[in-house]
């Protein structure tokens, strides 16, 4: 298989450089998988199984799957497409993965108290418009002082608003740090802050705050804007368009409530006599 015109193909449909690093990454174990085998459905559709009873997430299988099948298509290979997997739609999450805002609100008093006010400021600005970790570099002093910043990311733009509290404070990180112009959250180079930092900095918070681990990661922030702007607006097709998704169904998935609020709704309902 010559994966290297499909990256250039990946390239040239404008996908993100995350999209196309996944899908690359994808088709090169399958690439392995196949080896010097001759590519069939039932090789496949193998592989599918592979996946399944190796325990990975179905929500995982279904991500590969889209990068196999995607290659496939490239190919002209539609013969081999398979299937994804079905997935019933939840009705809760999983409490431990669930950061609250009073574990967020830790979360941001240990950065302060660490000294670490930058990554303070980072969790707020990504808690407070529900961007992307990618997205920080939109975070421009230029849109802080517009009040607006204009996010263009998977052929798609959209408008996210910052509020009047986060831009003071991003403004005054700005003249304290002599940002002038440009990405806000920069480096010593000052190239934009690499995601990976990011995600190793909150997960230094985690012991002193007290907060599980396994919580503590950027989209989890995002995860925490939706369900708050839900809870406040009800309004999911706005929010759809504030986080740039395509389908409601993704922004559902956003909203969705812990175990504990769920089995707090049922437990209202008072049907045992």
């Amino acid at each position: 298989m010559d994966i290297s015109e499909f990256q250039s193909y990946l390239q040239s449909e404008e996908k993100s450089s995350n999209t196309i690093e996944k899908y690359i990454r994808d088709v090169h174990r399958f690439n392995e998988y196949v080896g010097t085998r001759e590519l069939s459905k039932d090789i496949v559709i193998a592989y599918k199984k592979e996946l399944i009873d190796n325990n990975y997430a179905v929500r995982s299988i279904n991500s590969m799957l889209a990068s196999i099948n995607a290659y496939l298509r490239y190919v002209d290979r539609i013969d081999c497409i398979v299937k994804s997997l079905r997935i019933q739609r939840q009705t809760y999450c999983a409490e431990e993965k669930e950061l609250t805002k009073t574990e967020y609100i830790r979360l941001i008093n240990t950065a302060n108290n660490q000294g670490n006010y930058r990554l303070k400021l980072i969790l707020e600005t990504i808690c407070a418009t529900g961007i992307r970790v990618g997205e920080l570099q939109y975070i421009t002093v230029e849109a802080v002082k517009k009040g607006e910043a204009l996010i263009s990311l998977k052929g798609k733009t959209r408008y996210i608003f910052i509020v009047k509290q986060l831009r003071k404070r991003l403004l005054e990180y700005a003249k304290k740090n002599r940002i002038e112009k440009g990405v806000l959250f920069i480096s010593r180079n000052g190239s934009p802050l690499n995601r990976t930092n990011i995600w190793r900095d909150m997960k230094k918070l985690c012991n002193k705050a007290g907060v599980n681990e396994r919580k503590v990661y950027p989209h989890n922030l995002r995860h925490l804007f939706a369900r708050t702007f839900y809870n406040v607006e009800k309004d999911i097709v706005k929010l759809a368009d504030i986080l740039g998704h395509s389908s409601i169904d993704t922004t559902r998935i956003y909203t969705i409530t812990s175990g504990y609020e769920h089995r707090r709704c049922m437990e209202k309902l008072r049907l045992i006599i």
